[in-house]
Parts: C-alpha cells; sequence; structure tokens
C-alpha cells in the first residue's frame, strides 16, 4: 500500500505564508472562458482556499490529487509503478487549492527495482525536497535577466563579449538571447562528466565546442547552453551561480529549501533518484542527480537545483504577479512579459520565451496556450503556469528512482494540467447549460439536429473551441437521412475576431472565448445538421461547447434550441454547466 497524504483545504506550512497576511489575491472567479490581461498584483501571496470558494469544481481538484497518486501504484500486470513517490500543489487566482504527496521518497534499493527492507521507506511528503534537474534553468534564466535590468548584459551581444573563448571555432556570432531560446545552433549535450578529467577542463570543453548549425537557423534544446548562460552571469558579476540564485531569488522570495547542494542534515527530507552504476556513484541521494552537473561540483547552469513545491509555487506566483512576491522584486514586470513572449515563431512547435517554454501540449495538455509558461525535469519534475487563468499546477516526482528505463511520466503531467484547466468554468451562454462534446482522446462525438427547411435559411449559435489543432470540430449536413454529409461553411465572430471557416472545419486555441456563429443554409425539405468533434491518440484541449442554437427561415424562427433540446440526438454529447 502506498503512503499519502492528501491535503486539499488544510494550512500551509508556516514557510508558503511567512512574510505576512494573504493579500491582493485576485483572478478567482474560476472561469476559463474569461481569460486575464496583464500581471496579478505584486502584493497576491499565496493562501489556502476551498476550490469550490474561488469558483473551480472541487470534483476535478480531487481527480486532479488522486490521479496523481495514482501513478504511484502499481498496475495490475505491471512490475513497477510510474514514478516511486510525487508532491503535487495546485493554485488559482493566489489561492492553493490543493497539496498532495503520495508514495515513497525513498524505495528501491538498486537498479534493477530491488527493494528495500520495509521499514527504511521514506514516504513522500508535502515538503518532500526534490532535484528539480532542468527546471533549474528558469533559475539560471532569470538570473541572467536580473544582469540585463542591472545593465551588465546585452541580450542581443554576442557571448564572446562576455566571455571571449567563447568564440571559438565558429561561435562568435552567437547572442545571449540565442543561448535563453535554444537557437544558438550548439549541440544538446556533451558527456563533460566523463570525457574531461576536472571541472575546469569540462567548462573550458563547453566554451570550445563547435557548433552543429548556424546561430538562428534551428531548434535544439541544448544543456550548453543554459551552462553557458550560467557561466556569463558568473563573470559578469564575479559571483558563483549558486550565490547568485541564493541572493537575487531564492532568499527575496522566502524559498528556503531551495538551492544547489543541499546539506547533509536534510537528507531524510529529499527524494532518492537513480542508482547508477556508471559512473559508479551507487543510489543516487542529496546530490544531483544529472552527471555533468554533478561533475561540476554540483552548481550548473542546466541543472542542479533541489526544492519543494512549496517553494515553486512562490516563483510561479511571482511571475504571474510580473517578477514580484512578499514585497520583494525579483524581475520587472516588462522583463517577465519579455521572459513569456514567444521568441521561436520561425520554429513552429518549439515556442519558446527566454529560459520559459510556452503552449507545449506534451505536458500543459488543457491549461496550453500561446501564453502558458513552464519546464520540465529528467527527474521527474514540472511546472506550468497559465497568466491567462492566473493558475498553475506544480508535479514533483522522482520517477528516476530507481531507473531512468522505467517510463515517461508525461501522462501524469497531463493529467493533473488537464483535470486544473477542466475546475475552470466555461459558462453556458443561454440558459442554465450547454452541450460539450466528449472529453478523450481518440474519439468522434456527434451532435445532430433534425430540421425542414424552406427556402433561404440561416442556423445561429454560440460556441466555444479551445483544441489541439488536430482535434477538430466540423459542421456538417445530410438531405439523405444521414448517408452522406457535406460541409456546412460558417462564419464566427467574437467582438473585433473573425473567423471563416468555408470548409465547416474549426480548430485550436480559439482565444478562449465563445464566438457567434451564422451559416447559411439553402435548400428546402428534411435536413439533419451535425456537429462532429475528432479527437486524435494524443493530447486535449479545454474542448468545445455548442450554445443557443436558432434557425430562421426567411427571418422567422423555426427552431430555438434552448425552447427545445429534446430534439437534438446527442452521441458523446452532454448538457454541461460548466
Amino acid at each position: 500500500m502506498t503512503a499519502r497524504r492528501i491535503v486539499l483545504v488544510t494550512a500551509l506550512t508556516a514557510a508558503l505564508l511567512a512574510g505576512g497576511a494573504p493579500a491582493g489575491a485576485q483572478g478567482d472567479d474560476g472561469r476559463f472562458d474569461r481569460p486575464h490581461d496583464g500581471f496579478m498584483s505584486p502584493r497576491t501571496t499565496l493562501h489556502e482556499a476551498d476550490p469550490a470558494d474561488v469558483g473551480l469544481d472541487p470534483d476535478r481538484i480531487e481527480a486532479l490529487v488522486d490521479r496523481a497518486a495514482a501513478y504511484t501504484e502499481t498496475p495490475p500486470g505491471a512490475t513497477h509503478p510510474l514514478y516511486s513517490g510525487m508532491t503535487v500543489l495546485a493554485a488559482h487566482g493566489g489561492r492553493v487549492v490543493a497539496e498532495d504527496a503520495a508514495g515513497w521518497a525513498l524505495r528501491f534499493a538498486d537498479g534493477t527495482g530491488a527493494e528495500l527492507p520495509r521499514d527504511e521507506w521514506i514516504a513522500a511528503d508535502t515538503d518532500t525536497i526534490y532535484d528539480l534537474a532542468s527546471v533549474s534553468k528558469l533559475f539560471t534564466t532569470i538570473v541572467v535577466l536580473q544582469q540585463v535590468e542591472a545593465g551588465r548584459v546585452d541580450l542581443d551581444a554576442p557571448v564572446a563579449q562576455y566571455l571571449p573563448a567563447f568564440a571559438a571555432n565558429g561561435k562568435e556570432a552567437i547572442t545571449v538571447r540565442q543561448l535563453l531560446t535554444h537557437t544558438s545552433g550548439l549541440v544538446a549535450w556533451l558527456p563533460l562528466w566523463r570525457d574531461w578529467p576536472t571541472p575546469e577542463a569540462r567548462i573550458a570543453a563547453v566554451l570550445n565546442t563547435t557548433p552543429a548549425s548556424p546561430p538562428g537557423t534551428t531548434y535544439v534544446y541544448s544543456d550548453l547552453n543554459m551552462i553557458t548562460a550560467g557561466l556569463i552571469a558568473e563573470a559578469v558579476t564575479g559571483e558563483p551561480l549558486d550565490e547568485l540564485v541564493a541572493d537575487g531569488i531564492t532568499g527575496p522570495l522566502g524559498m528556503a529549501d531551495t538551492g544547489y547542494n543541499p546539506p547533509a542534515s536534510e537528507l531524510e527530507r529529499i527524494a532518492a533518484t537513480e542508482f547508477q552504476a556508471t559512473p559508479p556513484r551507487g543510489l543516487v541521494r542529496g546530490e544531483v542527480h544529472d552527471e555533468n552537473a554533478w561533475s561540476l561540483n554540483g552548481v550548473a547552469g542546466h541543472a542542479g537545483v533541489f526544492g519543494t513545491a512549496q517553494d515553486l509555487a512562490r516563483l510561479a506566483q511571482a511571475i504571474l504577479n510580473g517578477g514580484a512576491y512578499g514585497g520583494e522584486r525579483i524581475l520587472r514586470p516588462d522583463t517577465v512579459e519579455t521572459m513569456l513572449t514567444d521568441e521561436n515563431a520561425a520554429f513552429p512547435g518549439n515556442a519558446h520565451g527566454l529560459g520559459f517554454e510556452l503552449n507545449q501540449r506534451w505536458y500543459m495538455d488543457a491549461l496550453s496556450s500561446p501564453s502558458t509558461a513552464g519546464h520540465t525535469g529528467f527527474t521527474g519534475t514540472s511546472m506550468v503556469i497559465d497568466p491567462q487563468s492566473r493558475s498553475f499546477v506544480i508535479l514533483l516526482t522522482n520517477r528516476v528512482h530507481p531507473s531512468r528505463n522505467w517510463g515517461t511520466i508525461n501522462p501524469a503531467r497531463r493529467a493533473v494540467a488537464h483535470e486544473l484547466a477542466y475546475a475552470l468554468a466555461v459558462d453556458p451562454r443561454s440558459g442554465d447549460d450547454a452541450w460539450r462534446a466528449h472529453e478523450g482522446d481518440a474519439t468522434t462525438s456527434t451532435l445532430s439536429l433534425p430540421v425542414e427547411l424552406s427556402g433561404s435559411s440561416t442556423l445561429l449559435f454560440d460556441l466555444f473551441v479551445d483544441t489541439e489543432s488536430t482535434d477538430r470540430l466540423m459542421l456538417e449536413r445530410s438531405a439523405d437521412g444521414g448517408a452522406t454529409w457535406t460541409p456546412v461553411p460558417f462564419t464566427a465572430r467574437a467582438g473585433a475576431d473573425r473567423v471563416d471557416a468555408a470548409d465547416g472545419v474549426i480548430s485550436g486555441y480559439q482565444g478562449r472565448q465563445w464566438w457567434t456563429v451564422r451559416a447559411g443554409l439553402p435548400g428546402d425539405g428534411d435536413t439533419i445538421l451535425r456537429w462532429r468533434y475528432v479527437t486524435d491518440a494524443l493530447y486535449q484541449g479545454r474542448g468545445v461547447y455548442v450554445d443557443g442554437v436558432k434557425v430562421r427561415t426567411r427571418g422567422k424562427p423555426v427552431f430555438d434550441g434552448e425552447r427545445e433540446p429534446e430534439r437534438f440526438v446527442a452521441d458523446g454529447w452532454v448538457r454541461s454547466a460548466r
């Protein structure tokens, strides 16, 4: 039986609330279809709330923690769980609505999955300290941007201006900005720990590396980019990266359990990671898992930070607040806005601000949007920040305990983001409920309406669409009882925005807003209108809603869906109040 402690609506730790009473909480309307612009008040601090009190669906928040916890159990027919232990924390509008821990921070003895004696297992808790892996890159980014604000670094200056040795082997034109957006042309990785004997030689190898592509011509996610970015911060300040992070981020934000090379006194709170045979480190716990960061004495620009979900919640809220938390500012609002603006429009699918990944549905799921920001870590960590709903979810796991070969945790990452998105409401436009298409991958849902047309007719309805681009809603008609179908072109309007769907198809991110749709229906006789929603095998958005359906012939109403809902034939669609 797995160890588990759920904290949905209980007091947070004193560490989370230190620094004064909650202030300035905003965005607690629980609405997905009413996106916010701009940042929250810099005075907003985190405090607890019942999900229902901030407009969220309590059942979905309970599902969020249940689904995260379920992955610590071994499924029938499997030999091991997806991950040993986890901590999850979700917040909306400055209110923490879920905090949960499940499974085991320490359970396995070696890389084969042999278990320690049962009395040596250590349960994961809400204050367990995890190796954050590549989430560390966000800390490096913020430190670099602090130097930009101080006038010590220019994002568009050559890296060699700050690190002259970096100019070697054709890298003289690579800019700081290209490091932070992974468009420098550098290779993804080098075995620094294996092929160079000392930390100094390993740093020299990074500076001396030869790029694989000209700068600005391709996107390659590269640890070398962020190692180099950390070296820039050290060069212009004369301070080591760990001290820059402590003085510029974790100290001001009160992130007391976050930093590099955690002290041995905290070992009982630290989640174990992998049993490593090469290099021969044995069970790694309390030291950074990443071999290159380990070989750089635990402090590097790409990895090395340890922390708790509660500490990361402070950082996430500081981002939503425009760079401030608890009376301390770590970045200016304009810097945060730049940091969360896509720099990689030339590389579709690889949206990236400065340091932060954007709009990555493979782990952000239904919270995805052009402004949704976050990062993942190889050890099994992730953070998703959704400024439009003023929400975030943090999932920390030790998925590499005891082996990195036990599989990906992306399903768990998507699950918690999915449930938080669906906890937010999409309010009907007419009456108490609207038609909502089936929620799921690899499904087809149809909502059909038989009508009799006479002369020139018009279909009117309200539409909410937030889907993956490959999950499509099609408006169709049949004049032969459903034997054949043809698309119905339509025009959708929302304020000054307009969509012309000449092929009767709409999909993708549509601004998280309701659209007013109009479609012409020429012809006479019995007709079936159909809304058909088809999803592919992976990833979802917040879904599709249809409401306020009306049909008019020569300007006169012949059908009103609010008055005659029984006329619809629903297969995979349901009436939903949110």
